[in-house]
């Protein structure tokens, strides 16, 4: 049987040109190599806590290939695009980056459950999708529900092996409001 697919198509110089109209599927290998669900843990004195919680969809790529990052962002129309180590001159890399809790919501978690990863980040995406649930739901206000939130996100990504700080210095370092307001430099240091 002769394929209906074209070698034009096939071709590394027409790769552009697909990109303009991607496929979905294309979008879920694409993050399956070079995606990311992350939950960011940040001090932050003037929280309920002390403690910030960003929810965070990546896609990391070189300079190079910025036309697929810039593709996949009119896809899901929302989020940006950066450099992504600022600091590091020798990395050239670029990041597609969506914070906002909305577009998480209501753009890029339902994308993954239509087109679902099959790797271990589909792990990592269904403790995210739970995450960004219980912060739409406030329960990231209690102090309980954000313990759970901080265990949930070091179970992510390889149960939190990148992390800088380990889960119990940030559990051990959630504070009641009043001890933050009253004592913020004591507090800063803690993390």
């Amino acid at each position: 049987m002769k394929s209906r697919i074209s070698k034009k198509v096939l071709s590394a110089d027409n790769q552009q040109e697909r990109s303009k109209n991607l496929n979905p599927w294309y979008i879920t290998g694409f993050v399956e190599g070079e995606g990311t669900f992350h939950v960011a843990i940040y001090k932050d004195p003037k929280m309920k806590f002390g403690i910030k919680l960003i929810p965070e969809f990546h896609i990391n790529q070189s300079y190079l290939r910025k036309e697929t990052l810039e593709e996949i962002k009119k896809y899901f129309v929302c989020g940006y695009i950066k450099s992504n180590h600022r600091k590091n001159i020798k990395d050239d890399t670029l990041v597609y980056v969506v914070r906002n809790r909305k577009d998480l919501i209501m753009r890029i978690i339902p994308f993954f459950v239509k087109y679902p990863l099959i790797s271990n980040k589909a792990k990592s995406f269904q403790l995210f999708k739970k995450i960004v649930n219980l912060m739409d739901i406030q329960k990231h206000s209690s102090k309980e529900g954000i313990k759970k939130i901080i265990k949930l996100a070091f179970l992510m990504n390889e149960k939190g092996k990148y992390r800088r700080i380990k889960s119990n210095e940030i559990l051990n370092s959630l504070k009641s409001s009043e001890t933050i307001r009253q004592n913020p430099e004591k507090f800063q240091d803690k993390i």
